[in-house]
């Protein structure tokens, strides 16, 4: 499985392209970060998120997208900025066909460090170690994006075999309707 990994943020949005599946070594493919000028309009920065995460998309070609989940924030300003360049991310993956995952930022931190209050310098610290790097990915920006990435990995097997349970009870539970005269 191969997956981008996004941290949306509008001044600074962390990709990482991790590959591998659930219980196996994990490999870091790709991380950077696409940046934007502060002083850009907010449309054009979002122009310029589009145009680097289709770059990554196009160079990567991950199968799924896993995309931090935007929770509110005592700013109001960071959180619209934050959300407007999640949903371009998603609207990236969209337009391909790509599946799109949210994970909050919680979840990745527990799943990647086995505590949902870990600070930077721990998920830093275990994505270096996870991905077998030198150094922790820097910014911290693109560090949360592979730790996004191996969120979704080690989860998604779980996350998608709990679908097929729900799909399946619907289908089960759900009345058949006869049509009228018939019994």
């Amino acid at each position: 499985m191969r997956v981008l990994g996004v941290d949306p943020g509008l001044t600074r949005c962390g990709v990482g392209v991790v590959e591998g599946v659930a219980g196996r070594p994990l490999r870091m493919v790709g991380v950077g970060v696409v940046r934007t000028p502060a002083d850009a309009e907010v449309a054009d920065r979002l122009v310029l998120i589009e145009r680097g995460i289709e770059q990554w998309l196009d160079e990567h070609r991950p199968e799924y997208v896993a995309v931090e989940r935007v929770f509110s924030q005592h700013n109001v300003r960071t959180v619209m900025g934050t959300a407007q360049a999640s949903a371009v991310a998603m609207l990236c993956a969209a337009r391909r066909g790509l599946p799109v995952a949210l994970h909050t930022p919680s979840e990745v931190k527990a799943a990647v460090t086995g505590s949902g209050r870990a600070d930077k310098a721990q998920v830093g610290s275990m994505v270096t170690r996870l991905l077998r790097l030198d150094a922790p990915p820097k910014p911290a920006d693109a560090a949360d994006a592979l730790a996004l990435a191996i969120c979704h990995i080690w989860r998604a097997p779980a996350t998608n075999r709990l679908q097929e349970i729900a799909a399946a009870h619907r289908r089960a539970t759900v009345p058949v309707r006869l049509p009228k005269g018939t019994r």
